[in-house]
């Protein structure tokens, strides 16, 4: 076995799992691995994040010019391999009753967790396979209002490990929409872009980051949505919503996860739902101004879906993925409905003389 198979095995071993059959999980687009164990009658899942495997996470007080320094992980504030944040994210989680895998046995220097198991019922699956998508979205966004209404701890403390939760601040915001221009401008579409360029995009975005002070900011998983939320049916409240893949969470607007899981990447949500879906949220997590919140809403819909579009290409054009272009469409779509809000004109202007082509895209 290689080295790393030697301490999957003696983890597995000290946790009471080393005679368990182990299944691998398709992979995603992460540099984590999974497998479900079966031992028994009883199942478990394997998290392997080898440590290294990334460029390092966010220190707690870098400055913007460090973490462009250290790399997209810390500018973004991405916690890359570092179990700690997801060791971290759990147990807070878990504690308010919330539906996160309960961790079953750690090794936060070795990268590996046994998590329970919350099965396969994702909300891609479940819905297809004849669950009511109503009541699968209204449990899913009566979670995300609940944890908006938790408090968290900015320090965390588990397994051994530190971690801090960090604000979703305007460098990681800005890094983010850059991957719009460095992937699907640059390298998909073959547009080489001046420094006047970027700066006007860059200022652009800035001028639209204080819309997002309009709310007090809460925990945002950052990437809640249809692949990411498991139906537990047998559970109650917000706990009938499994949570995966949140290690990467950020106090952030509330706007953030909620248009994360209504403009999914990956699946359509009828637009009548998704209305009544912001609706319960706005009445759920307390919130009355609706026309501020529909602001944030668009932005941080066009900051993500900016993002998204050049995250796909770049699955595509460096790791050979090529399966995320089928997925551009949608994206565009999403995006081109977030800058036709009026507080977004600058924003559609650039795209206007920067990737004119994105119309077509959404009509493909």
């Amino acid at each position: 076995m290689s080295d790393r198979e030697n301490e999957i095995a003696e983890f597995l071993k000290n946790a009471g799992w080393g005679t368990a059959r182990q299944q691998t999980f398709p992979g995603d687009a992460s540099t984590r691995s999974y497998r479900r164990l079966f031992l028994g009658k009883n199942t478990a899942v394997l998290m392997n994040a080898p440590a290294q495997a990334e460029a390092p996470s966010c220190p707690p007080d870098a400055s913007p010019e460090v973490r462009t320094k250290l790399g997209y992980n810390a500018l973004a504030r991405l916690a890359g391999p570092n179990l700690a944040a997801f060791a971290g994210l759990t147990e807070e989680l878990t504690a308010r009753g919330f539906s996160a895998p309960r961790i079953l046995s750690a090794d936060l220097p070795d990268g590996l967790l046994l998590l329970e198991d919350l099965g396969d019922d994702l909300f891609a699956r479940a819905i297809p396979a004849g669950a009511d998508e109503t009541e699968l979205y209204r449990h899913s966004v009566e979670a995300l209002a609940a944890i908006y209404r938790s408090s968290f701890p900015s320090e965390l403390n588990h397994h051994g490990g530190n971690w801090h939760i960090l604000d979703y601040d305007g460098p990681a915001l800005l890094a983010e929409t850059e991957l719009f221009l460095d992937w699907y401008v640059e390298k998909h579409l073959g547009r080489e872009l001046s420094a006047t360029d970027r700066q006007s995009w860059r200022d652009a975005w800035t001028a639209l980051f204080p819309a997002l002070a309009t709310e007090a900011s809460g925990l945002a998983l950052r990437d809640y949505h249809a692949e990411n939320l498991l139906w537990l049916p047998d559970r109650t409240g917000p706990a009938r919503a499994g949570l995966i893949d949140y290690q990467d969470a950020l106090f952030a607007h509330p706007a953030y996860d909620l248009v994360s899981l209504l403009e999914d990447a990956r699946r359509d949500v009828p637009q009548d739902l998704a209305a009544d879906m912001k609706a319960h949220f706005l009445k759920c997590a307390h919130i009355s101004d609706a026309d501020a919140f529909d602001a944030a809403y668009a932005v941080l819909g066009a900051q993500r879906n900016a993002k998204i579009l050049g995250i796909f290409v770049r699955l595509a054009m460096r790791d050979g993925k090529p399966k995320y272009l089928d997925l551009l469409a949608r994206v565009a779509r999403h995006f081109l409905t977030d800058i036709s809000h009026p507080a977004l004109s600058d924003i559609r202007a650039l795209i206007h003389d920067l990737a004119p082509e994105l119309g077509e895209v959404a009509n493909g």
